[in-house]
């Protein structure tokens, strides 16, 4: 029996080549496995291709809603972002396909499976180290390491050689990434971080001169910190982040462009565009600053940074993210209620927010006095916190006597 690789399967311009390449250097089946976490492509057109190219079979799995809920949905209620900015859109999805090509790969009785990640990337340790955590029997192979293409012109010349059609050109030399939450640009003009995006760099999101010449305003309510209904409307997890991608992008919500930190040490710059993920994070923080404790919030901020990068190196299979996601779920038990954005050409400003758990108490925070709160007791709490500085400063009077 031949043995079988699995790899995970996109139809971009790496995965399409390395089909091929695989079947020329490695005497095995090839199983592309194709994860759907929402990147909007015709699935039927990619399994075809799949199988032009020299697949023996391929797998389809939808992760829509487990990609939602069980990575998303942390996401939003940790507070994630990494280097101020990225919602880890890719970082995300990366391991929820991981998961599933090794699901695939021991149903499959394969003994390998592979990826079309560069050796430069951050990828490359995402899908690794999932594999090693769930399957470390697995042979690992990553062709970018080991074949003797150096660029996407390379991979071009290989793919036209071997009659394979892509979507990128010469012209269109971005790479980009796409899910439910996000969709990323890299290469092309944004390798110079002095060149600004072009114009038909951005694919989702509306530019804000082209958004509408009016505020549109969308309620996004919470239970347990769980997003659950849109203006009134209750809805499952994907209907739900569809129409706040929708809202978000024609108000030219979520755009970023940054430089990053990759875990691999190198710098890049690449763009984002986060409509709903956007929204749903803003919402969710107002939502916090109304129902959790001071000393709660700020260290659950400081978990959020750890969090974000532990996503981000790709370190999900791991026993700290897993711990502190206990830690996040136990605080977002009173996070309940909902917040009314306002949105206008890339701007998001806060309506209003309600919660029944709320621990704002508008009788004691109005300038009135009294109401549980005797402003004579802040005398003496001011007296003790200040003891420390009024003994050093009495020691640096004596000292400079």
């Amino acid at each position: 029996m031949r043995e079988k690789i699995v790899l995970a399967y996109s139809g971009g311009l790496d995965t399409s080549i390395i089909i091929p390449w695989l079947k020329e250097n490695y005497s095995c089946d090839i199983i592309a496995m194709v994860g759907d976490v929402g990147q909007g492509d015709d699935i039927d057109a990619v399994v075809e291709k799949a199988h032009k190219t020299g697949a023996s079979k391929v797998v389809v799995k939808d992760l829509r809603e487990e990609f939602l809920t069980e990575y998303v949905y942390p996401a939003i209620q940790t507070g994630a972002v990494y280097e101020h900015k990225y919602l880890l859109g890719t970082s995300l999805a990366r391991p929820v396909i991981a998961k599933a090509q090794v699901e695939v790969a021991i149903a499959e009785s394969a003994t390998a499976v592979a990826h079309g990640c560069t050796g430069k990337g951050n990828d490359q340790v995402r899908f690794e180290h999932a594999y090693q955590a769930l399957a470390p029997e697995l042979k690992i192979i990553a062709p970018w390491r080991e074949w003797t293409l150096k660029s996407r012109e390379d991979c071009l010349d290989y793919a036209e050689a071997h009659g394979i059609s892509v979507a990128q050109s010469r012209e269109k030399i971005h790479s980009r990434d796409r899910n439910l939450l996000h969709v990323s640009h890299e290469g092309g003009e944004l390798e110079d971080p002095n060149n600004a995006p072009l114009d038909t760099t951005w694919t989702w999101t509306k530019s804000p001169q082209e958004a509408p010449d009016r505020v549109e305003q969308v309620d996004i309510a919470f239970e347990s910190g769980t997003p659950v209904a849109i203006n009134g409307m209750k809805l499952e997890p994907l209907a739900l982040i569809e129409l706040l991608n929708d809202i978000g992008a024609r108000n030219a919500i979520g755009r970023i462009d940054l430089v990053e930190n990759r875990f691999v040490g190198i710098k890049s710059r690449g763009c984002y565009e986060t409509p709903g993920g956007t929204l749903l994070l803003a919402a969710h923080r107002e939502l916090e600053a109304l129902c959790l404790d001071r000393d709660l919030l700020h260290y659950k901020q400081q978990i959020a940074l750890k969090w974000a990068e532990i996503v981000y190196f790709g370190l999900w299979f791991t026993p700290l993210r897993e711990a502190l996601d206990a830690f996040i779920a136990n605080t977002q038990s009173n996070v309940t209620g909902s917040v009314k954005l306002a949105l206008y050409k890339g701007n998001v400003a806060i309506v209003s927010r309600t919660s029944p758990t709320s621990l704002y108490r508008p009788d004691i925070a109005s300038f009135t006095m009294g109401a549980g709160y005797d402003q004579k007791d802040a005398e003496g709490f001011i007296r003790i916190l200040g003891l420390p500085a009024r003994s050093r400063a009495l020691i640096h009077a004596e000292v400079s006597k």
